[in-house]
């Protein structure tokens, strides 16, 4: 029981520290895809955007993740509940969200 806790604590630090440094607009390594894009598609690109919108995300699953380990704790099944439809319908919004509308593109004006 409380090994499970420890492990969801462990990975959580990790995940904190990522949203933190991506919400200051900084770390676009640590997003899969934009590191692997060319220099040139990666200039049409708002890396400032991408990487303080990811850093949301990254807090919002490590969140997920706290109430999953809070779950073990506490031995409560409805918040290891609530974190997995957290972490799962997050996952889908910013799937959804950054694939559409281009909207992390840059606009020239």
């Amino acid at each position: 029981m409380m090994v499970g806790a420890v492990v969801n604590f462990i990975v959580m630090v990790p995940l904190l520290i990522m949203a933190i440094v991506l919400s200051r607009g900084k770390g676009a390594f640590l997003i899969a895809g934009y590191n692997t894009m060319p220099k040139n598609e990666k200039a049409q690109y708002d890396e400032t955007a991408i990487c303080k919108f990811m850093g949301k995300v990254m807090f919002g699953i490590s969140f997920s993740i706290f109430l999953m380990g809070l779950s073990e704790l506490l031995d409560q099944q409805t918040l290891l509940i609530i974190g997995l439809i957290l972490l799962f319908g997050l996952i889908i919004f910013t799937l959804i969200y950054s694939n559409t509308k281009d909207r992390f593109k840059k606009h020239l004006s």
